[in-house]
């Protein structure tokens, strides 16, 4: 089957939907499927067409940058020529682009499916407000274009007001999440390396450095914590310089880190590869995602920790509060409450074993091969005409 996997942005820029979409490819091209991405040059010297372990990443010149999005001119003539040599469409949202694609599906009569990650909230002002609003009439007409639109979880589905629209068609795959296997010693280097003694506490935060994150929650909690843990730190993973769109973000919120850094109770570690998170998650004791709205859907990251045996404070968003939820292993905080963030990981740092479950059930469940085999199914069901039951 050719599978044609359509997103704006796609590796090495990091996200969890770029993440999302690299796990979900590779596993189709492993289960024997032509696979090929396509999504924009968003940095010059990436290449325009190449393969990467197996999947043909093929990428649209960048004209010019409006704030996250990007405008690429060609984009609509390179669609069309991979739509026509294609079997099945995968669009990626929110994506200004979707609706083009999907449209040129039922030209062709190439069937789609959506996988929409999130419901886009771009910081305050009167651009940005533009900007969401176009948005949101393009990712409108690519649900009214495609087969089946798919999110993360029932919780989500309820809420979001962009699924409810399309509750007809909107079907629940959870998305594929996997842990590499540790390099003997690597935990242990990690923490030499970083200069964790084992005997402090560490908060783990793993994020691009973006307003709706919530690094400010984490921020004001940290009195509260340190007063009953005065030695605790926290490590954060992801970028955090630099970040697209974020930058009157992090000159507010930077001075008060640095006190942190100075302080030794805060760590910038940058953006890690796989087998670098794979040493990062051991050496925390609690994991933390403070969002604040339904651009995160589910956070990836609190899987990946769990699964190395690290309890998470997660926010109440939908979405991102199922993984607690459903494997009880951790706590959940109200939106935007540092106040109870605070309480919530000093109960969990007081009692980390009562929250440790065996993670052997999320590892399968999670699997990028048994994700990709509900998505092949459904992909082969559309081929076939006939309805998914599986989604």
């Amino acid at each position: 089957m050719r599978i044609l996997i359509v997103l704006t942005y796609y590796r090495p820029h990091t996200s969890g939907l770029t993440i999302y979409t690299e796990r979900l490819a590779n596993a189709l091209v492993k289960r024997g499927h032509d696979v090929t991405v396509f999504t924009t040059q968003f940095e010059k010297h990436l290449p325009l067409d190449e393969t990467i372990e197996g999947v043909r990443v093929v990428r649209s010149p960048v004209l010019f940058r409006v704030s996250k999005g990007v405008i690429s001119p060609t984009f609509g003539y390179l669609a069309t020529k991979l739509v026509k040599n294609t079997d099945v469409i995968h669009l990626h949202l929110p994506q200004f682009d979707a609706a083009g694609v999907a449209l040129r599906g039922r030209i062709f009569g190439k069937p789609s499916v959506i996988t929409y990650h999130c419901d886009l909230q771009m910081p305050k002002g009167l651009f940005n407000a533009f900007v969401n609003q176009v948005v949101h009439i393009m990712n409108h007409l690519a649900a009214c274009f495609t087969n089946r639109v798919i999110t993360y979880t029932q919780d989500y589905a309820d809420h979001s007001p962009y699924l409810r629209r399309f509750h007809a068609k909107t079907g629940i795959i959870q998305p594929p999440i996997v842990i590499p296997p540790m390099k003997p010693g690597a935990a242990a280097e990690f923490a030499i390396q970083h200069g964790l003694t084992g005997s402090d506490p560490v908060i783990g935060m793993a994020a691009r450095f973006a307003t709706e994150k919530g690094v400010e929650v984490l921020l004001d909690a940290m009195p509260a914590i340190l007063k009953e843990f005065p030695r605790a730190v926290v490590l954060f993973a992801g970028q955090y310089l630099n970040v697209l769109g974020e930058d009157d973000y992090a000159s507010r919120l930077f001075p008060r880190i640095e006190e942190y850094i100075q302080k030794g109770h805060w760590k910038w570690l940058g953006v890690l590869n796989q087998e670098e998170m794979t040493a990062f998650y051991p050496n925390l004791d609690v994991f933390t995602v403070p969002s604040l709205n339904s651009t995160e859907s589910f956070g990836l990251v609190q899987i990946e920790a769990m699964m190395n045996g690290v309890p998470v404070a997660a926010s109440n968003l939908p979405g991102v509060r199922q993984p607690v939820k459903m494997s009880g292993m951790g706590e959940i905080f109200e939106i935007g409450d540092s106040r109870m963030l605070a309480e919530k990981i000093c109960a969990i740092l007081r009692a980390k074993e009562q929250y440790v479950k065996d993670p052997a059930w999320l590892i399968d469940h999670f699997s990028p091969d048994s994700v990709a085999a509900i998505y092949e199914n459904m992909f082969l069901n559309l081929l076939k005409g006939r309805p998914s039951h599986h989604a």
